[in-house]
């Protein structure tokens, strides 16, 4: 079998895993495979298409990890609503006390009941005391983390 061949079939295995993982870095190692295949197919010599193949799938896989699609955002479990149903659920809060040891806006929490258990509930920083509707934001252990809008981030 032609060396070309063998460039791109190694490129083609690639892309199907990549269908499995999803980190498109698979994705980049198969376009330097195909260069590699290309440079073979020009008649070059084998460490010509090595060389071609390592250069252009590190430049691929370099400028895919300075772009956007190379990093991975890390989202906090506790405020990711895709891991706590709970986030973004709203509550109602009768009154608030002021506790000088809490770390929200102004330091003011509260007892509610949410789903059959009573919670303390703190204020998201930049949200308002006031008795009415709130809405989960992040959930710190026992402690309902809660801001006045269900877009609050």
């Amino acid at each position: 079998m032609a060396g070309w061949v063998m460039w791109m079939l190694a490129a083609g295995v690639l892309v199907v895993a990549e269908l499995f993982t999803t980190t498109l870095y698979l994705l980049m190692v198969a376009i330097g495979l195909a260069v590699g295949g290309v440079v073979a197919l020009t008649g070059l010599g084998v460490e010509w298409q090595l060389l071609a193949a390592a250069v252009v799938a590190l430049a691929a896989t370099y400028v895919l990890r300075r772009s956007k699609f190379g990093r991975r955002t890390r989202v906090k479990a506790e405020r990711d609503p895709n891991v706590n149903l709970d986030i973004g659920q709203p509550i109602t809060v009768e009154h608030w006390q002021h506790d000088a040891s809490a770390n929200g806006a102004g330091g003011y929490t509260a007892r509610v009941k949410y789903r059959g258990a009573m919670w303390d509930v703190e204020l998201a920083p930049a949200a308002h005391a006031s008795a009415g509707q709130f809405f989960i934001h992040e959930i710190r252990g026992s402690r309902l983390i809660v801001s006045n809008s269900p877009d609050h981030h």
